[in-house]
């Protein structure tokens, strides 16, 4: 009130109403698993623990359900303590959380090239149009040289100046085989790649409970137009191997590697488990959703609906289970001597001078519950990060192994994807 008796403003105070109990799909044991586990991996990556150094840049984690989408960990690094909050956070704390780029959620909202764990991707959408089939071998000479303008290499090839030779479609996701893949793409043509990318979530926001999810970008001509370039045949062979303009954060990539373990079916991620209200009532998923598509501003988008034959999902799974299992495989080193029986990928992915590293996991082979997918940013090569998802697997299965009782073996065939 003014000293002329005016007045000013009124302050209402109303009674506090008790809020709704959010229940998290989080694990926290296995969370606790993945920060540590992610970290670790980093500062050895840094120092030189396997057999190169790379100056890694941080990474994340996801670990999923892959029957109901429920996100079971997820760790990004940087991260920070939230109880810097508690009682008000210092200026010199806040800095330093700002400086890192802590805040980020790398996990939900950053894209990355995700390299060769996307063949599996191509390798279905190859098989279900009939290009290849389980039992097609592709004769891997070294160099791609179909097109004048553009002849890529197999990463082999840069290695060891030979190709693979002849592969069928397990073996080539065994060795990670890029000419298999480029010959694959380039048959199918980019309109049936992208078909089933779409279909897997690459490229679309998973409509996760979280604010500032992206969407990534799924190479095609469209992403191409958008940035005012012309699409060639050569970007179909990059796109192929998980190059050209793809970007995908690890959230949708849990997703796809998810349906890829489970059979093709489609799964949502969630991190909510349950809401109970204060009236006693609990909220149902459907009110869930609705509550955030409108505080999010999520859009409905509408795909294809895709079945897969056993079969091919069989070969493709196979392929996964050797890249852990078999001499050969590109993680084998990472999982020999371990008590589950591990399907898995590595991807190795260009991102300007940077080679940023990816592991895609899911556990057990026969019979899968979870899915773990790993990313380090210019981490070097992908089965380097194997030995995160290691680590979180066997908490997540009760085997409490001491990782360094796993032996490593520094000599191991690592490779990385080169776009020549």
């Amino acid at each position: 009130m003014s000293v002329d008796g005016t007045i000013t403003g009124e302050t209402v105070t109303e009674e506090a109403k008790q809020g709704s109990t959010v229940v998290l799909t989080i694990d926290a044991k296995l969370q606790e698993v993945a920060e540590r586990a992610l970290a670790n991996n980093i500062e050895k990556i840094r120092n030189g623990g396997f057999s190169q150094r790379y100056d890694a840049q941080g990474g994340a984690v996801v670990v999923m359900d892959v029957h109901s989408g429920e996100v079971l960990a997820m760790a990004s690094n940087p991260d920070y303590n939230p109880n810097s909050w508690v009682g008000g956070i210092s200026t010199a704390d806040y800095n330093q959380i700002k400086e890192k780029n802590s805040l980020f959620n790398k996990a939900i909202s950053g894209a990355y090239a995700p390299g060769s764990i996307f063949k599996m991707v191509t390798a279905l959408a190859g098989l279900e149009t009939g290009v290849i089939n389980t039992r097609d071998k592709i004769n891997d000479v070294g160099i791609y040289t179909k097109y004048k303008d553009y002849q890529p290499r197999c990463w082999f090839y840069n290695s060891y100046h030979r190709g693979h030779g002849y592969l069928n479609v397990s073996e080539a996701i065994e060795k990670s085989c890029n000419y298999f893949f480029y010959e694959t793409g380039d048959r199918m043509g980019i309109g049936n790649l992208d078909k089933y990318a779409k279909y897997f979530g690459l490229g679309s926001k998973t409509k996760i409970e979280l604010p500032s999810e992206t969407a990534g970008t799924l190479a095609s001509p469209e992403a191409a137009k958008a940035l005012k370039e012309t699409w060639s045949s050569g970007q179909t062979l990059s796109a192929s191997i998980g190059q050209s303009y793809n970007n995908f954060s690890p959230i949708q990539i849990a997703k796809y590697i998810s349906m890829v373990a489970n059979g093709g079916n489609k799964v949502n991620p969630t991190i909510i488990k349950r809401i109970l209200n204060s009236d006693g009532t609990e909220s149902s998923k459907t009110e869930i959703n609705q509550f955030t598509k409108e505080k999010l501003g999520l859009q409905d988008e509408e795909t294809e609906n895709l079945t897969f034959s056993e079969s091919n999902i069989s070969a493709v799974l196979a392929g996964m289970k050797s890249v852990t299992s078999d001499e050969s495989g590109t993680a084998y080193v990472r999982f020999k001597n371990f008590d589950i029986e591990v399907g898995g990928k590595t991807g190795s992915a260009e991102a300007g001078k940077n080679v940023n590293a990816w592991f895609v996991g899911f556990a057990p082979f026969n019979d899968p519950e979870i899915a773990v997918v790993v990313m380090v940013e210019n981490g070097g090569h992908g089965n380097y990060t194997a030995e995160v998802a290691r680590d979180i697997i066997a908490q997540y299965f009760g085997m409490n192994i001491n990782s360094d009782e796993i032996q490593e073996n520094n000599q191991a065939q690592s490779y990385v994807e080169t776009i020549e």
